[in-house]
């Protein structure tokens, strides 16, 4: 059985290509493109894909208009960003699942290796954290407008096999900007849902998704919780044995939480009328 690709471009001309070649084996891939200002859209368009516009506006909503609104040549999407590649290993065992899995099925989780500086950083990137990819169109939601849910009424499996993760591909100085948008995206939303938080039970939920959901929910409680996210990643999962690619990643990662927890403090003191 066949698999449809669904890879969302914003000005990825640096990244496209590279992700096309690692799923030169798919017969029907979609690039839904954020009008890109670069070559994206041509250099998509050259390799095979169906080049579709949309105006972006938040995570959930554009990949719901490409789970629901684009016709598929398949009954399965793997949803891609530029920045990823599929591995041999996962583009085998994901046509193996597909074929092989009941009607029941509406999702497949998958697990990224994050790589900076030429090397996956393991311990540093927290691995492993999962994500709803491989998804039975017409039987996945997304949820929340950044890092976002998926939701199946089906059966949910996980699959093996890794992603390749490329995040600092366009340069650090994108890294920056793409992050200064995502940090103002989840600092509008925690305001927005305050005091309410998954139960503690869920911080130990067998479902990947949940767990996650709680632990972060939770953790946005701490007090320095940015630091207690540097020395989480650093020390106790060992980020330090990864040279100089650890102490970066989480650094940075430290910093974007350091991001969120200001932008909260700055829209709390703007809703009651005091300088920042």
């Amino acid at each position: 059985m066949s698999i449809s690709v669904l890879i969302l471009t914003l000005n990825e001309e640096r990244n496209i290509e590279a992700c096309l070649d690692s799923i030169s084996w798919c017969d029907d891939v979609v690039a839904l493109d954020s009008f890109s200002a670069d070559r994206t859209a041509t250099l998509a368009s050259a390799r095979g894909a169906r080049v579709i516009q949309r105006e972006f506006d938040n995570y959930a909503a554009h990949r719901n208009y490409g789970l629901n609104e684009i016709q598929y040549k398949n009954k399965w999407v793997l949803m891609l960003d530029a920045d990823e590649r599929v591995t041999t290993a996962l583009a085998d065992e994901m046509r193996a699942a597909v074929r092989d899995s009941s009607a029941q099925v509406g999702l497949f989780l998958v697990r990224r290796r994050d790589h900076l500086f030429g090397r996956w950083i393991r311990r540093s990137s927290g691995y492993p954290t999962w994500f709803g990819r491989l998804a039975r169109v017409g039987h996945v939601r997304v949820e929340r407008p950044i890092n976002e849910e998926y939701h199946t009424e089906g059966a949910v499996l996980s699959l093996q096999n890794h992603l390749d993760h490329f995040p600092f591909n366009k340069g650090f100085s994108e890294w920056f900007r793409k992050h200064d948008r995502y940090s103002t995206m989840e600092a509008e939303l925690r305001l927005g849902s305050r005091g309410q938080r998954p139960p503690a039970r869920d911080l130990l939920n067998k479902d990947p998704l949940r767990r996650r959901k709680a632990q972060k929910a939770w953790a946005y409680q701490l007090p320095a919780r940015p630091v207690f996210m540097f020395l989480g990643l650093y020390v106790i999962r060992g980020g330090f044995l990864e040279g100089r690619a650890g102490l970066t990643f989480c650094l940075l990662r430290a910093w974007y939480e350091l991001m969120i927890d200001l932008k909260v403090r700055e829209l709390l003191r703007r809703e009651q009328g005091l300088p920042i």
